[in-house]
């Protein structure tokens, strides 16, 4: 099971007979056989490493891989639980390294764009579906007949004739699952699901408040002089930066997300470096919209 743990708990069967997939672009909607052959992440790339196929990526093939990867998942994860064979290593957690595929690379080149290339279109689908991931992981993590079969696996990993990258994988699997909850009750896993929805909320509004004050925390200069100590090249970014938000003739120096910010080891103006630092430590914390205060201590 892959499920990437970040600031907010945000991360895989063949198909069933008809999953209707609405055709964004055109309002229209298409077959779940012709979803499947225009949707790049409904089969392996062909690529060397089977690197994502980008030119063939467009924002609207997400929500139809995340739908149809999620419920082929649960199906395989069905099975496996399910299974009336007794657990072994095969056919459960080899099982579930196979598993969910779809979801998979489609999640992978998502998060990945979504850090290097945020837009509003891949923004909202972050909204949209931060939660609905959530739901779906504690659906597989919470699901009691198959952490009984991870358990029993688990119970016996030294007898079991693995390899030691076998036990470790078996070991794995189960302190994930009990780190997620499963030996929780009834009761506790319902108030789990939850706060783990809560986070996946707060997580996404978070990312959004961070990449926007970001924005507006520029450092803004009106005379080249003042980046003395820069390099042309440098100098001439923060132009075009300034030029981009409407500030012809002035110079902006983007806030990075780290506390030192690469600028300041080399202007020689002090008041500018001071305003550079000031505005670095005061992000997310001004009392404005962008405010992530509220956020981290509800998350605490």
């Amino acid at each position: 099971m892959k499920h990437p743990l970040a600031c907010a708990i945000a991360l895989a069967l063949a198909f069933g007979p008809a999953v209707a997939v609405q055709a964004q672009s055109q309002g229209t909607a298409v077959s779940a056989p012709a979803a499947k052959s225009s949707n790049p992440f409904f089969a392996d790339s062909t690529l060397p490493l089977k690197y994502p196929a980008f030119d063939k990526i467009q924002d609207t093939d997400f929500a139809p891989a995340f739908d149809a990867g999620m419920k082929e998942e649960l199906a395989q994860v069905d099975a496996i639980a399910n299974d009336k064979a007794e657990p072994t290593f095969e056919n459960t957690i080899l099982a579930l390294e196979k598993s969910g595929r779809i979801l998979y690379r489609s999640r992978s080149v998502f998060y990945n764009l979504l850090g290097a290339d945020k837009n509003d279109a891949r923004e909202k689908i972050d909204e949209d579906y931060s939660p609905k991931f959530a739901a779906h992981r504690d659906s597989i993590v919470l699901n009691p007949k198959l952490f009984a079969r991870i358990k029993a696996l688990y119970d016996k990993r030294d007898t079991l004739g693995l390899d030691a990258e076998g036990v470790r994988l078996v070991e794995r699997y189960h302190t994930d699952f009990t780190r997620a909850g499963a030996n929780l009750d009834d009761a506790q896993k319902a108030r789990l699901k939850e706060i783990n929805g809560q986070l996946a909320e707060l997580g996404t509004q978070f990312d959004k408040k961070v990449l926007a004050e970001r924005n507006e925390s520029a450092v803004v200069v009106d005379t080249r002089a003042e980046l003395d100590g820069l390099t042309d090249e440098q100098i001439d970014a923060a132009a075009q930066v300034a030029k981009s938000r409407g500030l012809d003739g002035k110079f902006a120096l983007t806030i990075l997300n780290t506390t030192g910010q690469p600028p300041a080891t080399t202007l020689t103006n002090r008041a500018v470096r001071e305003k550079l630092f000031k505005a670095s430590l005061a992000r997310n914390s001004r009392g404005n919209a962008n405010d992530t205060t509220g956020i981290v201590s509800e998350v605490v």
